[in-house]
């Protein structure tokens, strides 16, 4: 399977982006699915996952309150609603397959990022 996240962009402090990870190849709704950033100079961390039915998520809490993950399985898509959006969200953002827990090595398959950079 492959996956190609999309929608980041440019936003100011306060404002909103909506994320999305659309999978070829295979069907998405089989796979717990992941996101995860990464910001310049530091490692990549846990944003939220979601089960494979999309009845069970789970946040960081830096997130949590702000973001929202959720997923269409009949349009094998994932995404990512972020609002409230602060300057420390500014990272390259990624999907992937395979858990919806925090630990980077649950997961098999990642996209290939997207870039999100929130200014003040």
């Amino acid at each position: 399977v492959q996956l190609q996240a999309s929608g980041g962009g440019l936003v100011q402090a306060g404002g909103s982006l909506r994320l999305s990870c659309a999978a070829s190849g295979r069907t998405l709704s089989s796979y717990a699915v992941g996101w995860f950033r990464q910001a310049p100079g530091k490692e990549r961390e846990f944003v939220a996952g979601i089960s494979w039915s999309g009845g069970d998520t789970n946040y960081a809490d830096s997130v949590k309150g702000r973001f929202t993950i959720s997923r269409d399985n009949a349009k094998k898509t994932a995404y990512l609603q972020m609002n409230s959006l602060k300057p420390e969200d500014t990272a390259v953002y990624y999907c992937a397959i395979g858990s919806m827990l925090s630990d980077p090595k649950n997961y098999w398959a990642w996209g290939q990022g997207t870039l999100v950079t929130v200014s003040s």
